[in-house]
């Protein structure tokens, strides 16, 4: 389990950094763009923290099977607040995305599932990268 939570924290931080380094060169060019690379700040922010949750959940479930719903009502909490305050269509479909996502291992776990497939979440998450990246 160590690796694999050390995968997903070591996904997020690099989803992190690419998204933080293409807001710093978005930023450079506009007024729009800078709006877009500081939407992308936030979630990278955000999304890497979540991640790292989920993951750390996840890997702990067998202890704390409560873990895995306090740290998906976290996402859900963060994932809200990002949609408040984007105005960048394709970032809001890919926090749309990570909803879904994380929609999808609540499920899992309310069937019972103590150690779902984090991939999908992982994956929106990246796609929130791509979106960010110039």
């Amino acid at each position: 389990m160590r690796s694999r939570r050390s995968r997903h924290s070591s996904r997020s931080s690099r989803i992190a950094l690419a998204v933080v380094t293409a807001a710093t060169l978005t930023g450079l060019v506009g007024c729009g763009a800078l709006d877009k690379a500081m939407d992308c700040v936030k979630t990278a922010e955000a999304i890497a923290t979540s991640v790292d949750k989920l993951s750390t959940a996840v890997s702990t479930a067998a202890d704390d099977p409560t873990q895995l719903t306090e740290a998906l009502d976290n996402i859900d909490k963060e994932l809200t607040s990002l949609e408040d305050t984007t105005d960048n269509a394709d970032l809001s479909k890919a926090v749309d995305d990570m909803n879904k996502a994380v929609d999808n291992v609540r499920t899992a776990v309310k069937n019972g599932d103590e150690t779902p497939d984090i991939g999908p979440v992982t994956d929106a998450a990246a796609e929130i990268g791509k979106v960010c990246t110039p």
